[in-house]
């Protein structure tokens, strides 16, 4: 091989490494990578077959000249080789055949998931819980709350898997009466571009949540979910809800809470005092003055503690407290009129509280007859009334005389 041969050579494996080399690797994310990977081999094929045959033109004219005579015989034509046979970044090598012999992994659809198309598509939703509910295999969604369907109330769409493509994300109700079971599901596309279920984020439940009220996805892939305590309706404004941001992520198999508080404290509203009380009747005692009792029972029919009850007496201002009845107020009733007030403490769920309390008019006052409401209400921590859901057996009449 003479001197200029071989540099030329070497150029050949030279421009051979730096060609391929570049076209090994391509960072990005994974869809990208996966995409670059596939051209990549394409233009590798084309490449190698280039420079194989500039190698094997040089091999052979090597051994021809430096090997025996030979008899002259048929000559195969001589391929037309390019002055550069690095492809363009624009060019669109076609592969050759061994590169394409194989199957090659299919690479599954980016495409995003829009709102119409999630409801355009048939679909199959995680199990409602037991009992009364709406179909979850291959149905469609619903962008209307008619009764007996799986209404469409939030949509969202962000990486929940880390795969590098969107999925979308859907608050959904199967809508019964005025309410429903609700969950939160997520869903993906397979490799024919199927709108498939990806999995449940977080559904209603008998106890709590007992609400969803909005959905938010994050740039980590973090699902937020807006939870409240008690579901709105049967008299329960919305408002009167606790009401808390969670976040979720999908594990590989299915979602867990990743972030928020993971329960709900005592609801102020869910409480439900129902009074009793039984009539006062004043009878004449040794000094001159009137004195009689009466037996309040207070009980809190609810399902949350009252913080606080404020007991309130509609008696004459004649009619003064008397008696060791009273030592459960927090306050001094000595020190009110009309209505007669007694600050009880906390009033646990399904409990009750019972008081004796004495009254005494003093000689030479008169109180006369008449009735009087006797009423309890629940406070919170900071002394304001709550609400109730019901509230007409908060008040009892009784009589006085």
């Amino acid at each position: 091989m003479s001197e200029q041969e071989i540099p030329g050579l070497a150029e050949e494996f030279a421009h051979y490494r730096r060609t391929v080399l570049e076209e090994v690797e391509v960072p990005g994310p994974a869809a990208v990578r996966r995409t670059a990977r596939g051209r990549g081999r394409r233009r590798l094929a084309t490449t190698t077959a280039t420079v194989l045959a500039l190698f094997g033109g040089a091999a052979v004219g090597y051994a021809a000249m430096s090997g025996p005579d030979r008899e002259p015989g048929p000559v195969d034509p001589t391929p037309t080789i390019s002055a550069s046979p690095t492809p363009s970044g624009t060019a669109s090598p076609t592969p050759s055949p061994s590169a394409t012999s194989g199957s090659p992994t299919a690479t599954p659809p980016a495409g995003t998931i829009s709102r119409a198309q999630l409801l355009g598509a048939a679909v199959t939703l995680p199990a409602w819980r037991a009992g009364r509910g709406c179909p979850t295999s291959g149905i469609r969604l619903s962008g209307d709350d008619r009764e007996g369907a799986n209404w469409l109330l939030a949509f969202d769409q962000g990486d929940v898997d880390g795969d590098g493509a969107q999925e979308a994300v859907a608050l959904v109700q199967c809508v019964l009466g005025s309410g429903g079971p609700m969950q939160v599901v997520a869903f993906d596309r397979d490799q024919q571009g199927k709108i498939v279920t990806l999995g449940r984020v977080v559904a209603t439940t008998i106890d709590k949540p007992q609400w969803l009220f909005a959905l938010d996805v994050v740039d980590d892939g973090t699902v937020r979910v807006e939870v409240g305590d008690i579901a709105p309706g049967g008299g329960w404004p919305g408002e009167w809800s606790q009401r808390q941001w969670r976040g979720y992520r999908f594990k590989g198999e299915s979602f867990a809470q990743v972030s928020g508080p993971t329960s709900f404290g005592p609801n102020p509203h869910d409480v439900n005092l129902v009074v009793t009380a039984t009539n006062l009747v004043l009878a004449d005692a040794p000094d001159g003055s009137r004195t009689g009792t009466i037996t309040v029972r207070i009980r809190n029919g609810g399902k949350g503690p009252a913080a606080y009850v404020a007991l309130r007496l509609g008696l004459p201002a004649a009619v003064r407290p008397d008696g060791d009845g009273w030592a459960a107020c927090r306050n001094d009733p000595e020190q009110t009129r009309e209505p007669l007030t007694c600050d009880l403490n906390q009033l646990a769920a399904g409990k009750e509280v019972r008081l004796t309390l004495g009254f005494r008019v003093a000689a030479g006052a008169t109180a006369g007859t008449g009735k009087a409401d006797v009423d309890a209400r629940p406070m919170n921590a900071n002394f304001d009334f709550v609400q109730e859901v019901y509230d007409p057996d908060n008040t009892v009449v009784i009589t006085y005389r």
